[in-house]
């Protein structure tokens, strides 16, 4: 698995941090380009040259908790098979949390729980239950990742399969 790590001047203590696992994951630190926007649509864009094969947005301030957390990066990869995405999400009904997350309308048809609609942080959070903490897509798929964070973009997250945790927290937020 290689580990694909966007940084800034900002972020050099998260390079520090991540040095404890070049043992266990192949990576390659990419420094954000400018030109693809500051955002985290940039940071994305920034590192999607250097992937192959599936690729999982992992942000370092999300923590995803629960008896199956410890899979669900996994878990995700093995399910964007069906549609081409997948997300790991935690149900949320809290209008002040989704405001501030990738918030998600799962819905269940036929024992199986899918993306009715997504957006990241939403001025009206109304119709949506849950949000992501982790986002997968298959290769032929990826370079749609930025338009999972962009301001404006539709989401490509309609219809992906949703495993779900019980809890995520973010750490970059006042709740965390």
């Amino acid at each position: 698995m290689r580990l694909v790590v966007v940084f800034g001047t900002h972020k050099l203590e998260t390079v520090r941090y991540l040095a404890r696992y070049s043992e266990t994951f192949q990576m390659v630190f990419v420094y954000q380009n400018e030109s693809f926007e500051p955002g985290l649509d940039g940071a994305i864009r920034s590192a999607l040259p250097m992937t192959q094969g599936p690729v999982a947005l992992v942000l370092p301030d999300i923590v995803v908790s629960g008896a199956d957390s410890a899979a669900s990066l996994l878990a995700a990869l093995r399910h964007t098979e069906v549609t081409g995405w997948s997300v790991v999400a935690a149900e949320e009904r809290d209008p002040d949390i989704l405001q501030q997350m990738g918030a998600l309308a799962v819905v269940e048809a036929g024992g199986i729980l899918t993306v009715g609609a997504a957006t990241d942080k939403p001025t009206d959070p109304s119709g949506f239950n849950a949000f992501w903490g982790i986002v997968a897509a298959t290769e032929n798929e990826a370079h749609r990742l930025p338009d999972v964070v962009g301001k404006g973009a539709d989401s490509p997250l309609a219809g992906a399969v949703a495993l779900m945790v019980e809890g995520i927290v973010n750490y970059n937020t006042p709740a965390g």
